[in-house]
């Protein structure tokens, strides 16, 4: 919403002023967040847990997927990257091929990239042939003894280029990691918050009926304040409360926190942001595309809203 909004600055101040403590403690300023960002979710993500940072976010959808599931494998996409701690390395192609490679409870799927990957514009289906490269890791998986807690991946894969998966794709996908016993994971923590134009959150570009089981927030959430999230459904969370090892954390979602939180929330819809994201990126798009005639580099300009990229190419043919 801007470096150093002055309604999320005054939010911070005035609350600073008040009381700062711990998520232990009860404050309404909890409650009113989750309400406000219940309210820009499908109905069955209904439980909120407020933590620091996207990678923590991230972590936590870990663990309520292999509490939900009692399954311990994750598949990812090609070129991911979910966060910096040791956990998230561990699922982040982007990271592990330089550092200590991939763990056997690791599988990694090809990005659906319609422009340079496996399947392309002019493929026939090219939703149905991407998910079906997840069927086949499941299936090849199971071969093996293993079982799958979850499929984990950024709703528009941002490290990975800039894609925009077909649509169709995560319902598919969703069908075959539900029939396997694992749950689907949206990393929103870059793309989410309006930046995408014309919905709240980019999985919603892939239509009404799909909604993920677990979805993680970060980043723009607190505008460059510590705060994240983990929405989930009430199944999931129940199974990871049943354990009795209940989830806490000493700064995440505090009251000054989610005070930002709720001023973020207000200017997203007072400054009609999320307008301005799909005015200013169709804008941006139309001039990228004027240069896209002039300059054979650029192969292709693909994009939603805000979320844009520019792939450049040596050779327009291959």
């Amino acid at each position: 919403v801007g470096h150093c909004h002055p309604d999320v600055v005054k939010a911070a101040h005035e609350q600073n002023q008040l009381l700062n403590t711990n998520s232990r403690y009860l404050h309404d300023n909890l409650v009113d967040y989750a309400e406000r960002l219940s309210k820009t979710l499908p109905e069955k993500l209904c439980i909120f847990y407020f933590l620091n940072s996207g990678s923590e976010a991230n972590d936590l959808a870990l663990r309520l997927a292999r509490q939900y599931t009692e399954h311990q494998d994750v598949i990812v996409l090609d070129h991911a990257y979910h966060g910096h701690l040791t956990s998230l390395i561990d699922i982040s192609p982007y990271k592990f091929r330089n550092l200590e490679g991939q763990k056997d409870w690791v599988h990694v799927a090809p990005v659906p990239d319609t422009y340079r990957g496996l399947y392309r514009e002019d493929h026939e289906d090219s939703a149905t042939a991407y998910a079906d490269e997840v069927r086949n890791i499941i299936e090849h998986a199971h071969t093996r003894g293993r079982k799958i807690a979850a499929f984990f991946a950024e709703s528009l894969p941002s490290v990975g280029g800039q894609i925009i998966p077909p649509a169709g794709y995560f319902q598919k996908v969703a069908q075959h990691v539900h029939k396997a016993g694992g749950v689907f994971i949206a990393d929103e923590i870059q793309v989410g918050f309006g930046r995408v134009g014309k919905h709240f959150w980019a999985f919603q570009l892939q239509g009404e009926d799909f909604t993920p089981d677990i979805v993680t927030m970060g980043k723009p959430i607190g505008n460059g304040h510590p705060l994240a999230c983990v929405a989930t459904t009430k199944e999931i969370a129940e199974a990871f409360a049943a354990t009795g090892v209940e989830y806490f954390n000493t700064f995440g979602g505090n009251p000054v926190s989610c005070a930002i939180g709720l001023a973020v929330l207000d200017v997203i819809e007072k400054e009609h942001l999320q307008a301005h994201a799909s005015e200013v990126g169709n804008f941006l798009m139309k001039l990228l595309k004027e240069q896209q005639i002039k300059h054979p580099i650029i192969g292709d300009v693909r994009g939603c809203g805000l979320f844009i990229g520019v792939d450049l190419i040596k050779d327009q043919a291959e």
